[in-house]
């Protein structure tokens, strides 16, 4: 499932080729996808100017002239694509998966392919989107100046949950998802199984630690960004994800990476290193 550093590296692609660009049609390949799209979606994007194209956890937030927002969300296998665009190129064969293309006026034609249908767009009503079902129950943006160990310290004071489990709590950072959590929890040096609390005082002060797992969280994600090719889902390159059986890759630890479940999901981490 494509996870925040993806959906960051595709709302990066598409930006050139959409933000500024007036849609000057939108091909509706099926009726839906997760679920039907909006009433008359196509009419309503039709003549839109996209004034941004940002990002909010996982979903690509695209600012449209006519006050709505269209909403969108890659589901388990979406992607998108840019293709030349024009009347030649629009007879050309699609493959089945692809269910949604947006003709721009900055003659590119953008594509959504999503073998799963686990995708999802939706228009939000112009002044809506911060009263929005999901939207508007999200934490900080783990790449913003909101977030850092003060914002992580405040938002797991007093939780007894596992620490792996709060990073996931899209109330407490936005977007996080399982593998980029695992990862950071291993640069910070802390148990995964640790509760959340540790990372605040009584007060709600932040510690050490939760300076260190923000820096952490922001690290890890800004380095996948960085790596990102379009397509790619899966990095090789990972510290503890996926390696249980492995020894720890931390210079002077002889741990060996170990996997276990908490609240339904795989986590990796070192036992020796990560207290």
């Amino acid at each position: 499932m494509p996870e925040l550093p993806e959906v960051e590296s595709t709302r990066r692609r598409l930006v050139p080729s959409m933000v500024r660009a007036r849609i000057t049609a939108v091909d509706l390949r099926r009726p839906d996808l997760r679920g039907p799209f909006p009433r008359r979606f196509a009419a309503r994007l039709t003549g839109q100017t996209v004034n941004a194209l940002d990002r909010r956890a996982k979903y690509l937030v695209a600012s449209l002239s006519s006050g709505e927002t269209l909403l969108m969300h890659l589901g388990m296998s979406g992607s998108f694509r840019t293709l030349p665009d024009g009347p030649a190129r629009r007879a050309e064969a699609l493959d089945p998966h692809d269910h949604v293309v947006f003709h721009m006026s900055s003659g590119r034609a953008i594509v959504f392919n999503d073998p799963r249908r686990f995708g999802m767009m939706e228009l939000v009503a112009a002044g809506k989107l911060a009263r929005h079902a999901v939207i508007g129950r999200l934490g900080p943006e783990p790449l913003s100046s909101n977030f850092d160990g003060a914002a992580l310290a405040r938002a797991c004071r007093g939780k007894k949950t596992s620490l792996k489990a709060a990073l996931l709590d899209q109330r407490v950072v936005a977007g996080l998802g399982n593998i980029y959590a695992s990862e950071a929890l291993h640069i910070a040096g802390i148990s995964p199984t640790r509760r959340a609390s540790i990372l605040a005082t009584a007060s709600g002060a932040p510690r050490e630690a939760a300076h260190r797992l923000a820096d952490a969280v922001r690290f890890v994600l800004e380095k996948a960004i960085a790596r990102q090719s379009p397509g790619t889902y899966r990095d090789d390159r990972f510290l503890v994800y996926d390696r249980a059986g492995e020894r720890c890759s931390k210079d002077g630890c002889s741990g060996v990476i170990k996997r276990r479940v908490q609240t339904g999901r795989s986590t990796f981490f070192c036992p020796v290193c990560q207290r």
